[in-house]
């Protein structure tokens, strides 16, 4: 019984201990990854902030900016897009909207952003854009992938429409939260004007030409990413828009700001976010740490006892049977 027993122990260790990097290295790819209809809104601020009044051409000072940032999921068109790529896509319709402090529209970006749902490399396909121009993205935006390496990405900026390092920084701690910190400078940089603009009569593909007038854009965007989902758990950006040369800005200057603020997240939505990461980390730990050590540990344990049982039903210390101190059949009686 315990040699059955044992035989029954050592299957399970075997299933067990197969199991445990079969749950990292197969399942782990197959199961972490973004959800195609995923709808997320984000909430920044710049308090205070420089504006230009496109009335007087001349910047004001403003108690504050906000920031919407959307991005939304496209169900449609990620199916359509897997049916060539094969592998599982993610298309985010993106927005980012800025309103000023009388609710009015001071810009919009929209961006269609196409990535591989565990992974986050970008899918290149038709649609793909920023602010309306077809672009190619290299490198990761909004997200880090999972299980965040000590190393600097590649970030894909919307403004420029283009990519550059984004740079590791350390670890640090934020609300209770462990974290690696990234930092990213966009130098100045001639951009496009945005394709929406809050002037009516304005058209922003030949204002450039008309005008002779040029937008110029600088940031240094700071991240502070949750390593083990590659979620951002806050973030901010010191931003700069100027608007240099031409008849739009008037005579006797060379430049005007049209934007300038510290832009950050808003505490209300800091919190739901850090809440939301910290339930995240813990289904990715199930599939990284947690199960596949956990496994490993019960294969072992299994292991053992199977040892222990097989050694025991051989019961070394019992003598050996005699078969001379068999009873003997006795005669037959006559």
């Amino acid at each position: 019984m315990r040699r059955k027993a044992s035989l029954i122990l050592l299957a399970f260790a075997v299933f067990f201990t197969a199991l445990s990097p079969l749950m990292r290295w197969y399942a782990f790819p197959r199961l972490a990854k973004i959800p195609p209809s995923q709808y997320q809104t984000m909430v920044l601020e710049a308090k205070p902030a420089t504006l230009v009044d496109y009335g007087t051409m001349k910047p004001k000072k403003v108690d504050r900016l906000t920031i919407v940032q959307t991005l939304k999921g496209n169900v449609e068109e990620s199916e359509k897009i897997e049916r060539s790529a094969d592998r599982d896509v993610v298309v985010w319709d993106a927005q980012t909207y800025v309103e000023g402090p009388d609710k009015k529209m001071v810009s919009r970006i929209p961006e269609r952003y196409i990535f591989d749902a565990h992974s986050q490399d970008p899918v290149h396909a038709t649609g793909e854009s920023a602010d309306g121009h077809p672009v190619k993205r290299e490198g990761i935006e909004f997200k880090w992938p999972f299980l965040t390496e000590k190393r600097d990405y590649t970030y894909f900026d919307a403004r420029t429409r283009t990519s550059a390092p984004i740079h590791y920084k350390g670890e640090q701690t934020f609300r209770g939260v462990d974290v690696y910190y990234f930092e990213q400078t966009v130098p100045w940089t001639k951009v496009d004007f945005p394709s929406v603009m809050p002037v009516k009569g304005i058209n922003p593909k030949t204002l450039e030409k008309e005008s002779g007038t040029t937008m110029w854009y600088t940031t240094v965007r700071k991240f502070w990413v949750e390593p083990t989902t590659g979620a951002p758990v806050y973030g901010e950006e010191e931003h700069k828009e100027e608007m240099r040369g031409g008849t739009l800005i008037g005579e006797g200057r060379d430049k005007v700001t049209a934007f300038s603020g510290h832009v950050k997240m808003r505490e209300d939505f800091i919190e739901s976010t850090v809440d939301l990461v910290k339930s995240q980390r813990v289904l990715v730990l199930l599939l990284t740490g947690y199960l596949p050590w956990g496994f490993l540990v019960l294969g072992a344990g299994l292991l053992a006892l199977s040892l222990v049982l097989e050694a025991r039903s051989r019961r070394p210390g019992d003598p050996p049977a005699d078969p001379d101190r068999s009873p003997k059949p006795e005669p037959a009686a006559v």
